[in-house]
């Protein structure tokens, strides 16, 4: 994984962290409902971004050196499976 990349992503996911520690709380202390909602999506939107940074990572380094040994097909087939699970995200 690229150092930046790593770092950004373990930093994020720290600050994750957090926030459940903090939804943990607000559940345990039945704080209203809607801003539980809010909280859990904030979080949901947190680990979204994480994605995104591991993907960008997957993309500018396997799949790169995957097209260049040859392996265009495996690939392909790598950034369609990502491909769906976004779109089942939706």
């Amino acid at each position: 994984m690229k150092a930046d990349i790593k770092k950004k992503s373990l930093r994020r996911l720290s600050l994750i962290r957090g926030q459940v520690d903090g939804l943990i709380k607000m559940v345990d202390t039945e704080r209203y409902c809607v801003d539980i909602i809010i909280q859990s999506s904030a979080i949901k939107e947190a680990l979204s971004g994480v994605e995104d940074l591991v993907l960008e990572n997957h993309l500018t380094t396997h799949v790169v050196e995957q097209m260049k040994s040859g392996k265009r097909k495996k690939a392909v087939a790598e950034i369609l499976k990502v491909y769906k699970l976004a779109q089942k995200k939706k």
